[in-house]
């Protein structure tokens, strides 16, 4: 079977597999699907580039003959001041080529196919809010924002559509532009090539977009992974007959236009399975009995294998049933023996006192004016609901001038925990000891209170920034019962949707302490943090037997992608 039959028949295997569980009604698992098809754009852009895809004709222009009129654009460039002379590179061999050229194909270094310009550096100063546009990597990627400079530069520092340009830092990549004339950073390339009428840009384009991970994994750095220019300049490219790169590019886009209708497909199935789920777990959370929520339940659970098939969905149903368990609904809130929630309280407040009396807490009874004022919903007649100061204390932590920072420990110094370390663990830094205020000890809690709002740790130890506040709860509170609570959508909801305007989500530690939070018996407390406990662990073997059959399914597409690589 020819490459182009391997593709064709895989696309239309899965076209089918995609019809036949919308047509069924079956949700999708999603991610599974969208790998796969990313695997397939993989494997067009390897079999294009390898030529693959396109039949040969003999009667094309020789690619040599389209390579030496590219070094005599070259030489011509430096013979006019336009190019410095380049250095002399090795003689490519069999050694440095990655795969066996088609007939009238050859073999170049990229510096002798385009000029690498690089880009230019700027100064906050120099970054305005009007002017010419000034292109970041990030607005390649992910940015929205938008810099703009009035600085009148070389005609070379500019780029305008239809250029080919290529980002070197952090996020690696190829782009043909299409947004107009712009000024472009210096951790962007623009390849400009020597003779347009013997290379064709898109198949550039497609070249280095196949071997944009090897080029990256090819990069220095550690903070910020980077490629260096004279590395770019030495990258060997495959150089077809002119017309049949013209052909490469033309299968392409319509293979790619397949995996993008296919994608829609499975996307617009993720989307309606997503909306599904939403649907069905918000009837639980709406019960108004535990009686309501079990016929609810049971509803849903005859649908449980179409429903819970994703990872989200079941982090979802993780979430419900935190939910559920500070409404009282998954476990027995009898009397069994245990104090009611108003005794509870009255021993809280007298803690509190105590605190206060020692000066280790402090007497704000200021409600914030973002805050609740009714309670959500019912609860328990054995519990009560309270304002969460009346449970807990947030100690914010402190910024040390930087001057005292050490990337190694020393006596006397702990580790500084910053909102970053939420996401990677990378980066350490250490500073002077601080108050016990302002310091975190294993078991703690510590929770973001700017950009990451609500997501919080058990396993930090150190000084903690002020972006960052640690929780503590009165005794006798059961302190993985507040940690369930800080979960919900009573408070981590509540302290997002307040900061829903700002251009960067913040929480202020008044909002969290007036916000309202159920109370029950110190007894249910226990019992519901086992049951939740019990439950997040059947959630996890789901999640994992998912991850088992994902492997499964992406082992599958990349056996088809090498199967297709050696055809």
């Amino acid at each position: 079977m020819s490459a182009r039959e391997l593709i064709t028949e895989h696309l239309d295997l899965w076209t089918g597999a995609v019809t036949k569980k919308s047509s069924s009604g079956r949700g999708s698992s999603g991610k599974v699907e969208l790998t796969g098809i990313k695997k397939l754009r993989e494997l067009i852009l390897e079999l294009a580039v390898r030529g693959s895809l396109v039949d040969q004709d003999p009667s094309d222009e020789s690619a040599q003959e389209l390579l030496e009129r590219c070094l005599r654009a070259k030489a011509d460039s430096v013979e006019l001041g336009k190019l410095k002379k380049a250095r002399k590179h090795a003689a490519i061999t069999s050694d440095d080529t990655p795969f066996g050229l088609p007939q009238g194909w050859v073999w170049s270094r990229l510096d002798d196919l385009v000029r690498v310009i690089n880009g230019r550096a700027y100064k906050k100063h120099e970054m305005l809010s009007s002017g010419t546009p000034l292109l970041r990597v990030g607005n390649l990627f992910t940015s929205n924002d938008w810099y703009y400079s009035d600085l009148e530069l070389e005609e070379d520092k500019y780029i305008d559509s239809g250029d080919l340009i290529y980002a070197w830092s952090a996020s690696f990549g190829p782009f043909i532009w299409d947004g107009g004339r712009a000024i472009y950073h210096y951790h962007i390339w623009k390849l400009d090539l020597f003779d347009g009428e013997a290379v064709d840009k898109r198949f550039l384009y497609l070249y280095l977009k196949a071997i944009t991970e090897e080029i990256k994994s090819s990069g220095s750095g550690i903070a910020m992974v980077h490629m260096t220019k004279a590395k770019m300049e030495e990258l060997i490219v495959p150089v077809p007959p002119l017309e049949e790169q013209h052909r490469i590019v033309q299968k392409v886009d319509e293979l790619m236009a397949l995996c993008d209708r296919l994608e829609q497909q499975t996307s617009d199935q993720l989307e309606a399975h997503e909306t599904l789920v939403d649907t069905l777990l918000g009837t639980l959370t709406q019960s108004e009995s535990a009686t309501e929520l079990a016929d609810n339940w049971a509803r849903l659970a005859a649908h449980f294998d179409t429903l819970f098939t994703t990872e989200q969905s079941i982090d979802k149903l993780k979430q419900t049933v935190i939910e559920l368990s500070v409404r009282g609904f998954l476990v027995s809130t009898n009397d069994d023996g245990g104090e009611p929630a108003e005794i509870l309280l009255n021993r809280l407040r007298n803690e509190k006192q105590r605190l206060i009396a020692i000066k280790k807490a402090k007497d704000n009874g200021k409600i914030h004016q973002k805050a609740p004022k009714e309670p959500p919903y019912d609860i328990p007649s054995s519990w009560t609901w309270v304002r969460f100061r009346e449970l807990i204390w947030c100690y914010r932590g402190h910024n040390p001038p930087k001057s005292e920072f050490k990337t190694e420990p020393q006596p006397g110094y702990v580790r500084f925990i910053q909102i970053t370390d939420f996401k990677t663990d990378a980066n350490k830094v250490f500073v002077p000891q601080t108050s016990r205020n302002k310091m975190v000890h294993k078991g703690e809690i510590i929770m973001a209170a700017y950009r990451h709002i609500g997501k919080l740790s058990r396993n930090m130890e150190g000084a903690f920034n002020v972006a960052l506040c640690k929780i503590l709860e009165f005794e006798p509170m059961e302190r993985d019962f507040v940690e369930l609570l800080i979960r919900t959508d009573l408070v981590t909801g509540e302290l997002l949707r307040a900061s829903e305007r700002g251009h960067i989500p913040s929480m202020h530690s008044d909002h969290l302490l007036s916000l309202l939070v159920p109370l029950p018996p110190l007894v249910q407390q226990r019992k519901i943090v086992k049951r939740v406990a019990e439950l997040a662990t059947l959630c996890d073997r789901l999640k994992e037997r998912l991850n088992q059959a994902s492997e499964t399914r992406c082992q599958l597409a990349k056996t088809i992608v090498e199967q297709g690589l050696s055809a």
